[in-house]
């Protein structure tokens, strides 16, 4: 395969195949600090209909990292953060940046298992999260790291409120403090000075695994500082090389503890280029996400293909003027052309698709905003990127044959967190991360993915491993063996479907039901489950997913409600 063939369609659409790499000694921190000071009075969030300009921010996240500092928390020490799109979140993801420790984003969605498993695994001396949250955390001995905890509601953003919701009793173990209370008592002192370097873990973006639980990304300060300045060859493209005025926005449905979020919405558009982030805490509110789009008028919308479908089929979006809506861009999952193609008609705006995953901070392809079509592929490699396409023995494939897509660049993690062997298996000798994902690269340079991760699941963009399933389903004392596979979902686009060969025969599937909701996180909980009497095997007995049936006409079939 010739080297980069990609760079004629670069110059074709306007897109500068280099890009200015982030000063040698710059940290998010110092970012942070400058960016913050630079857009002080414009408008950084909005969220509940109230504004935060970056000065706010700045002070908010200032005093929350002398807080933090002040607690005699190390410096490098792992602080979560489980909270939704709410204004706390950017404030605490900018404090523990700015005060020197590691970011640990965690889904507020997850259930008491996952959570456990994130914070023992991340070793993370702090959590912040929803005061409702807190009842997840019935034993902190399986915590033993934890030390404090801060608590916050997802709708008080007054901050100057003195009605404090009431922390629940824990343990003697960890402090509990309120997020409000700490910014109202809490002066603005000099922060402790921070001794970083680029290739510092400065984010542990958790992703999953092959034993059943999720592994931590390491991204470091280069792997961000590097992945929003290849970023901004495609914003220059099409915005040419200018920072926002007052009034462009940023529609943030996607989650910010996703790793699409963080760097596209939080960094890429907002720290780098002063856009304000309308924050959307649940996107599947239809009719208050629509609320907010009529009022704001976003300039540029990310999403995946669940919301884009979604909204381009609500009455309502239907009517409202897009005159303002710049540029629509997608990723997480698949776009479906015929999502694609409503959107277009509704809106008048093309869905360029890009494609990422956690380990690669997340950018590495793009489709050329001025190309105005939708192909059905996820693009180019961005600025910066090598991408071969390798066959089973890891050698690069030619035009137009299927293999493993494997990355090499800059945004590119620095490892598994306390996982070398994993590590390992994921890097080829010369410095390529091996997706798990099949496709072909076209002699433009363009590339289609003709099958997601072996057996990885995509549920409206959010990843879902069989392995965590089949491990979950493992330790129900009545089930003797499963296998997960996907199945395709007009809604979500892909959901799993269980086999499940019973240990005991008075196991039922409401009570399957019950315990995986128990569990897991809704959207991994398998849609349709099948009780069969054996699942096929190899010779050496390894469970071959490939051979399930995919097909949901079974007459043992039952849907999961």
């Amino acid at each position: 395969m010739p080297q980069q063939p990609w760079i004629a369609e670069y110059q074709k659409w306007n897109v500068n195949p280099a890009f200015v790499p982030p000063h040698p000694d710059a940290t998010l921190a110092q970012v942070i600090n400058e960016k913050l000071s630079l857009f002080a009075d414009k408008t950084a969030f909005i969220f509940l209909n109230q504004k935060f300009s970056f000065r706010q921010v700045d002070e908010f996240s200032h005093q929350l990292a002398y807080f933090l500092q002040q607690q005699g928390i190390p410096a490098g020490s792992r602080i979560a953060v489980m909270l939704p799109n709410i204004i706390q979140y950017p404030i605490a993801s900018f404090a523990i940046l700015r005060a020197g420790y590691i970011l640990v984003n965690v889904n507020p969605l997850y259930t008491q298992r996952e959570l456990y498993h994130q914070l023992q695994d991340s070793g993370a001396q702090v959590l912040i999260a929803l005061n409702s949250t807190l009842e997840k955390l019935q034993d902190l001995q399986q915590c033993p790291e934890l030390t404090h905890i801060i608590a916050t509601t997802a709708t008080d953003v007054v901050l100057q409120s003195t009605s404090q919701p009431k922390i629940p009793a824990l343990s003697q173990q960890v402090q509990a403090f309120d997020f409000f209370e700490i910014l109202l008592n809490t002066p603005r002192s000099v922060l402790r000075s921070l001794q970083q370097k680029q290739q510092d873990t400065v984010i542990l973006q958790y992703t999953g695994g092959t034993t059943g639980l999720s592994k931590g990304a390491e991204l470091t300060h280069a792997n961000i500082l590097f992945n929003v300045a290849q970023n901004s060859t495609v914003f220059n493209s099409h915005f040419g090389d200018r920072v926002a005025e007052e009034g462009e926005s940023v529609l943030c449905a996607l989650p910010l503890y996703h790793i699409y979020g963080f760097t596209i919405c939080l960094f890429s558009y907002g720290l780098a280029r002063g856009f304000a982030n309308i924050l959307i805490p649940n996107p599947r509110d239809l009719d208050s996400l629509i609320d907010q789009y009529q009022q704001y008028r976003p300039t540029v919308f990310p999403a995946v293909n669940t919301l884009f479908n979604a909204l381009a089929h609500h009455p309502r979006f239907a009517r409202l003027d897009h005159s303002h809506l710049k540029t629509t861009t997608g990723g997480g999952a698949k776009i479906l052309k015929a999502t694609a193609d409503r959107w277009h008609a509704v809106t008048g705006r093309y869905i360029y698709e890009g494609y990422g995953l956690s380990e690669t901070s997340p950018t590495a392809t793009f489709n050329p905003p001025l190309s105005e079509r939708f192909n059905e592929t996820i693009g180019l490699p961005i600025a910066g990127t090598e991408i071969l396409i390798l066959d089973e023995q890891g050698q690069p494939l030619g035009f137009n044959q299927a293999g493993e897509i494997a990355i090499r660049g800059p945004q590119v993690m620095k490892s598994y967190w306390r996982q070398p062997e994993a590590t390992q298996k994921v890097f080829t000798q010369d410095g390529f991360f091996l997706s798990g994902d099949i496709g072909c690269m076209d002699e433009q340079g363009y590339i289609t993915i003709l099958d997601r991760k072996k057996d990885m699941i995509l549920v409206s963009g959010f990843n879902v491993y069989p392995n965590e399933i089949e491990y979950v389903l493992s330790l129900h004392p009545k089930i003797l063996e499963s296998a997960v596979i996907a199945v395709e979902d007009e809604k979500s686009g892909q959901v799993p479907k269980a086999f499940i060969v019973r240990k005991e025969p008075s196991l039922t599937q409401e009570e399957v039901q019950l315990y995986l909701k128990q569990q897991l996180t809704n959207y991994k909980v398998p849609k349709y489950l099948q009780f069969v009497e054996e699942l096929p095997k190899s010779a050496v007995g390894k469970i071959l997913r490939r051979e399930l049936p995919r097909d949901l006409d079974h007459n043992d079939l039952a849907q999961v409600s």
